[in-house]
């Protein structure tokens, strides 16, 4: 049997109202997939997103081939009556055929009741419901069911329907309802999972504090989840809420005893908050539960050397020197080498942070003015040229200056003894 093209179906999967053009199409499937991407779909929903967006797609295009073929490029309002006047009397005439078949598949039934009614024991029975909250947009709320519908031939059959919400008529695929029982209260865990797909949503949008309100009631449902507890620090960080997600966090230490990710986070919003006792002591946690990460070694110690604990500083990035070498991490070596008046542990630090990052002129200059502090003038004269002609710099070339002045007496004091 041939497809009938019902163009009210489509303008309602594409939510867009007559007239119509090209254009008009495009940026309604634009809206759509959008809403709809498999991507933005909550765990375990990725297939109806799927589906519902094919559903999108398809129908854009036959709008947009129609456009292209009507005349001027745009369909009147007239014409999607006449066509959905035919499509209602195609599916009228389809509803007569499954009627008629219905009453001889019931006819059949009464016969074998008659004769055999001991058949089957299971009642056929049917729960029509109304209301119902869409699990991909849990924000929306609960709607109201205004129509079910069936788009698709034979094995390709998908269901959508046309739900109302607080915020307006939206055309949801109907796998994504859950329909809503009001006697029975919900599950803690649905409600988180709502909740974060909310929250979610909000984030992906560039709002981090309506997130972190969403989450709060994610937390209220399940305290001692810890992907709440992670996501609500995070938003709230994002929000710039810091006494907010530093007890968050403190929440989601306590739950989470065993990975350093909760440390890390704390160690990070207490330094944005200028605590810097509180976000050691949280670093020191966060290294000993991960002793092979090189970068919680060198937070730790760039954390001591603001609280003017050299030989702490000194400790911590000399352990991640042994874990894993950076440049960032050598260079504060070096500085709490110098702070520690050990020059030749300074000019040793610096000097292998130029042997991992060649090309790093702040490496080279550090090396400059650690080998300044030494009898070395030759070196740290090569050094700052080194280091101004991978980028110009004021205080490396003033050293530069200096030293070039002083190499004829160094030099000759050197050759005298």
């Amino acid at each position: 049997m041939p497809r009938i093209l019902d163009v009210e179906q489509a303008l309602l999967l594409l939510e867009l109202e007559p007239p119509f053009d090209q254009r008009t199409v495009q940026l309604a499937r634009r809206r759509m997939a959008k809403r709809w991407h498999p991507d933005i779909a909550p765990p375990g929903r990725q297939h109806e997103h799927q589906r519902h967006l094919q559903a999108i797609n398809e129908a854009a295009d036959q709008l947009a081939e129609l456009a292209e073929s009507s005349r001027g490029g745009r369909v009147t309002r007239g014409a999607v009556k006449v066509s959905a006047a035919a499509a209602r009397k195609a599916r009228a005439d389809a509803g007569r055929r499954a009627y008629e078949a219905e009453q001889r598949a019931r006819t059949a039934a009464e016969e074998r009741a008659k004769h055999d009614p001991f058949g089957s024991r299971v009642p056929d029975h049917s729960v029509v419901h109304r209301y119902a909250r869409c699990l991909s947009y849990p924000e929306w709320g609960v709607g109201t069911v205004t129509g079910i519908y069936f788009s698709g031939d034979e094995d390709d059959v998908q269901q959508w329907a046309r739900v109302l919400f607080s915020i307006g008529v939206r055309t949801v695929p109907a796998g994504s309802l859950q329909f809503v029982d009001f006697s029975k209260p919900d599950a803690a865990s649905a409600r988180v999972q709502r909740f974060m797909t909310a929250a979610q949503h909000a984030l992906a949008e560039g709002d981090p504090a309506l997130a972190a309100q969403r989450l709060v009631y994610a937390r209220d449902a399940e305290p001692e989840n810890p992907a709440v507890l992670r996501l609500l620090t995070a938003a709230f960080w994002q929000a710039g809420n810091l006494p907010a997600a530093a007890r968050a966090v403190r929440d989601w230490a306590r739950i989470d005893t065993d990975r350093p990710t909760p440390e890390r986070f704390a160690a990070r919003i207490y330094e944005d908050m200028g605590a810097f006792d509180l976000a050691a002591d949280a670093a020191a946690r966060e290294a000993s539960r991960a002793p092979g990460d090189a970068s919680a070694w060198e937070r730790l110690g760039r954390l001591r050397l603001r609280l003017m604990d050299r030989p702490g500083a000194i400790s911590a990035l000399e352990r991640a020197r042994d874990v894993g070498p950076s440049v960032e991490g050598l260079l504060d070596l070096a500085l709490a080498y110098h702070l520690a008046g050990d020059v030749g542990a300074e000019v040793s630090a610096a000097q292998a942070a130029t042997r991992i990052e060649p090309r790093s002129p702040v490496a080279w200059s550090s090396y400059a003015h650690a080998l300044a502090r030494t009898d070395r003038l030759a070196e740290c004269a090569d050094a700052c040229r080194h280091a101004l002609s991978l980028r110009g710099d004021p205080e490396v070339s003033e050293l530069l200056a200096r030293v070039t002045s002083a190499a004829p007496r160094g030099l000759g004091q050197r050759s005298a003894a």
